[in-house]
């Protein structure tokens, strides 16, 4: 570990990124070899190893931090509220915060909790009627057992990885991705793995790669579609090969479909491929413009939603009794089909506006967001973030959603076209 710190401090002088995949795998057959050689089990090396190399990595981060504070989204948004708190205006671009409000049915029942005494404890996995509303939404033969209710998505990515996922064990996922996967997987020290996608290659993902990087530890593919950032949506072809794949070798495939709401082109749920191991995440937060209520939810096998539900007892017992009344409320409304129009609407704005700037992107198929990519030169955190912060404009650097993504940044379409042309137009002149 001595000798990890002086790699780091070679590598942050240098400016080489942390992780470099070839080196990690002849550390892994050379040590293979020498388990084969020792009697030793092949999946218990393995664990080891991660560990170890995982342990390595934190200590190489930890150098590279000291010297650069690497901004995410949300550390973007924190310093965006302090400078709103002492009186300055702030577009905001760049958090997934629908500016609409809640179904109308949220407010009357909201009201009605009150004098109707909906504010106790419930079961851990959620309020009957809550979950076999969710399971009706759903369809695909699921029953309310094999639901969860949670305080936001977030949490049951959380509870999904921990119950699933041991110290040693690999997790891979596909970039540019949302930092709490990674996040979670280093909570418990899981091994990540991760499968990079570009632009150039309108961010669809080398399948044949995904094969290749799954060993004997790897436990779970983590899929995001539509993707946050790039509002990338898997054709039907890609995802069974995915499934096909997770079948073979027996892998727990989670899938954040926290988006599916905003899908503008066909969208299949994880759930129709009618595979055991697979975990379907999804939330009341985005469609229903419901970020603080921290409805979300789990759907899987019995046996999985147990193994979440007793993480969640540990944690914080269940989510509170009226969020679950107001989330309920809101499951069968309306109001949802408005909204999508109004984002894919949005999203288009956006994406005219950059391609007046001549900045490269995809359109996105789905989600709140745009991801384009700079100019050459341009950097996303050191210059041009917080230039744009101190202009009153606060956008997500797209090193957030990965270290190969510095030349990216990522838009929230969130706000009218009107604040959206006055950020944009921020954007333009610093360009």
């Amino acid at each position: 570990m001595e000798i990890s710190k002086q790699i780091g401090e070679i590598k942050t002088k240098n400016n080489i990124e942390v992780e470099d995949e070839k080196v990690e795998s002849d550390l892994r057959n050379s040590a293979l070899k020498i388990a084969d050689e020792i009697g030793m089990s092949s999946e218990f090396c393995g664990r080891l190893l991660n560990i170890l190399l995982t342990e390595s990595v934190r200590l190489q981060n930890v150098q590279q931090n000291d010297n650069e504070q690497r901004q995410t989204h949300l550390s973007i948004f924190m310093k965006a509220k302090q400078l709103q708190a002492m009186g300055k205006n702030v577009i905001h671009l760049e958090v997934g915060e629908p500016d609409y409000l809640p179904p109308k049915n949220v407010k009357i029942a909201l009201g009605r909790i009150y004098d109707l005494q909906q504010y106790h404890y419930t079961e851990t996995r959620g309020i009957p009627k809550l979950r076999q509303a969710i399971a009706k939404k759903v369809g695909n033969g699921i029953t309310d057992e094999q639901v969860i209710v949670t305080p936001g998505g977030r949490f049951a990515v959380f509870s999904a990885i921990v119950s699933l996922v041991k110290s040693g064990d690999e997790v891979i996922y596909i970039e540019p991705a949302w930092p709490a996967y990674r996040e979670c997987a280093d909570f418990i020290g899981a091994k990540t793995k991760i499968l990079k996608t570009t632009l150039k290659e309108k961010w669809n993902p080398d399948l044949k790669r995904l094969e290749e990087m799954i060993n004997n530890n790897t436990k779970m593919i983590i899929l995001n579609y539509p993707n946050n950032p790039t509002g990338k949506i898997l054709n039907d072809n890609a995802m069974q090969r995915i499934m096909d794949v997770a079948k073979d070798y027996s892998l727990y495939v989670l899938s954040d479909e926290v988006y599916s709401d905003y899908s503008f082109n066909r969208f299949k749920s994880i759930l129709e491929y009618g595979y055991d191991k697979s975990i379907m995440i999804s939330s009341f937060s985005k469609g229903h413009a419901m970020t603080g209520f921290r409805v979300g939810y789990g759907i899987s096998n019995k046996k999985i939603i147990a193994k979440m539900s007793a993480i969640q007892a540990v944690a914080l017992t269940s989510v509170a009794e009226p969020m679950q009344y107001s989330a309920l409320a809101a499951i069968d409304d309306n109001s949802l089909n408005e909204n999508v129009k109004m984002m894919r609407r949005r999203l288009g704005f956006v994406c005219d506006k950059l391609q007046k700037m001549s900045l490269p992107f995809v359109a996105p198929d789905g989600a709140l967001y745009v991801y384009p990519q700079l100019r050459e030169g341009m950097d996303d955190d050191t210059v041009l973030i917080n230039k744009l912060l101190d202009l009153g404009v606060a956008i997500a650097p797209g090193s957030g959603f990965g270290e190969s993504y510095k030349r990216f940044i990522r838009i929230s379409a969130c706000q009218t076209e009107e604040v959206l042309e006055k950020g944009l137009e921020v954007l333009s002149s610093t360009l």
